[in-house]
């Protein structure tokens, strides 16, 4: 199955497909294991989404060095 762009899990460091993606897993994911927050793991990305408020939030400090630059 093909995945188009990548997200990254702030709670746990899973990494799935969006929901652009046949699969998605990233909402897959928050949905099963109750983590609300996923950051964009693309290249050049630094953005946050929060499942729970359907709204983007700020990526935090702490997770930047974990994404893709």
């Amino acid at each position: 199955m093909p995945w188009v762009h990548l997200r990254l899990c702030l709670i746990c460091d899973h990494v799935s497909c969006c929901d652009i993606s046949p699969g998605r897993h990233a909402t897959k994911h928050s949905h099963d294991t109750h983590h609300p927050v996923v950051a964009s793991f693309e290249p050049g990305e630094q953005w946050a989404w929060c499942y729970l408020d359907q709204a983007e939030v700020d990526v935090p400090e702490r997770a930047l060095p974990d994404l893709r630059g």
